[in-house]
């Protein structure tokens, strides 16, 4: 097989892996600090349990983080060592600060961890939320900013072929940034939302503990109600990418789109199947001019076709396919979540529906679907490039021998490591019910007057 393909798929299969942790990593943060509010808040044991257990689920997740996430550093020299060589000193500093974040979340988690009931005024120990969101939030923001340089690289000159003057702060916060940051950190803080609502609806399907009922049913009242802020902000974010993709990067707008004629009121294209010999599009939804409208905000606007680019830049046209599961994925979400929470309002009793909870409960695995999607739209409508005008993956990707050698031995890691974390987070939550979690809770420093310190 080609060293080339191996390369991308041992890096596809990585990121696919790792970006399941990196997403649970940077949304359940946000989830703790706003149980661990409404507990104080509320006094009410039901929110300070969940927060405790939640914060016990995330330790795991972390860890696995950590190891997947070192791993993808380090098959960037690995696979192309030629891109680290030729822009490595370019993108050395978010690469840091993306080290320094994470150490700055995990000694405040640790902290945050050891500390409940240390505190007479338990909002002292809620102001630990905020440097652990703080760093995990800034953790997606600087290995970010390495993926956008990829994408719109500046900061340096060539010389030589080699990248010069380099400038880190402007490579660091290249034209891509702010999009793709609002668009990865609030897609990650409503996948954990969904995930949580999941979680709190199957359990209110099929669970022993029949004393938790209440306390699952306030879980999926906050997820639900956080995921629809959250899912709303994401499509802003989605807007804005589009935007953005057809002033700086036409051709991933085109090929996420099938759109092969440059012209204005184009159609926006869902679904549907497309024979590249003849670019005849069947069986897809097209909505009139909506695609010039979201490049532009207006039906007019001009939008770049396919066949205006050279044929060696274009991205694969399978990308199409993952925009299709991202959207479809997405609104799925938002729709359950805004149909059970109406029905909740209007129609309490109905909540109990066993087939309305089974639709909450794919909300869930659905936000990571759509997780795993965009990031394959995104590093595939990259296509060719691994550093956009500059550098090509094929020019990047290592020659050296026994490469299909080391893809199935992080394989088995990848399978291990999955395995071990299903089977440690199921242990961890089996036959221990939420009730008894709360039967903990000091009752006297819960309802005290919240005076005094440590």
């Amino acid at each position: 097989m080609d060293q080339v393909i191996i390369a991308r798929m041992l890096a596809a299969m990585t990121l696919a892996f790792h970006i399941i942790f990196a997403t649970v990593g940077v949304g359940v943060p946000i989830i703790i600090m706003i149980t661990e509010f409404l507990g104080i808040k509320n006094k009410d044991k039901h929110y300070l349990a969940m927060t405790r257990r939640i914060s016990k689920g995330y330790t795991v997740t972390v860890a696995v983080g950590v190891v997947t996430g070192t791993i993808i550093g380090l098959q960037l020299s690995l696979l192309y060592p030629t891109f680290m060589e030729m822009g490595g000193h370019v993108i050395a500093l978010p690469l840091f600060m993306e080290t320094f974040a994470f150490f700055f979340e995990a000694i405040f988690l640790s902290i945050y961890l050891y500390s409940f009931d240390r505190f007479k005024n338990l909002w002292t120990h809620w102001l630990l939320n905020i440097p652990i969101v703080l760093g995990s939030t800034l953790s997606a923001v600087f290995i970010t900013t390495v993926n956008s340089f990829m994408n719109t690289p500046q900061g340096f000159d060539v010389e030589g072929g080699k990248l010069v003057n380099v400038q880190p702060l402007e490579a660091m916060f290249n034209p891509s940034v702010p999009v793709r940051v609002l668009h990865v950190v609030f897609t990650a803080y409503m996948t954990v939302a969904f995930i949580v609502a999941s979680i709190a609806a199957f359990k209110l399907i099929r669970n022993k503990f029949t004393e938790d009922r209440t306390y699952h049913k306030k879980g999926l009242k906050v997820a639900l109600i956080t995921g629809i802020i959250f899912s709303v902000i994401a499509m802003f974010a989605g807007d804005l990418s589009a935007k953005f993709l057809h002033e700086h990067q036409p051709e991933k707008l085109a090929a996420m789109e099938w759109h092969f004629e440059t012209e204005s009121q184009a159609d926006l294209v869902l679904f549907g199947m497309l024979d590249e010999d003849t670019q005849e599009v069947k069986g897809a939804l097209k909505i009139p001019g909506v695609l010039s409208f979201l490049a532009g905000n207006s039906f007019d606007t001009e939008v770049t076709g396919l066949n205006d680019i050279p044929k060696d830049e274009q991205p694969p046209l399978i990308i199409h396919y993952f925009f299709d599961f991202m959207v479809f994925f997405g609104m799925y979400c938002l729709a359950i979540a805004v149909a059970f929470m109406l029905i909740w309002k209007f129609k309490p009793k109905w909540i109990h529906n066993k087939l309305l909870l089974s639709l909450v409960v794919l909300t869930g695995p659905f936000a990571m679907l759509a997780i795993e999607a965009g990031w394959f739209l995104a590093e595939m409508g990259r296509q060719p490039w691994i550093l956009r005008g500059y550098l090509k993956v094929s020019e990047a990707a290592t020659d050296a021998p026994g490469l299909i050698l080391t893809f199935g031995g992080f394989l088995l890691l990848y399978i291990i490591l999955g395995v071990s974390s299903v089977y440690v987070l199921t242990r961890m939550f089996k036959d221990k019910s939420a009730k008894a979690q709360m039967d903990e809770l000091d009752d006297h420093t819960l309802l005290n007057d919240q005076k005094g310190g440590y």
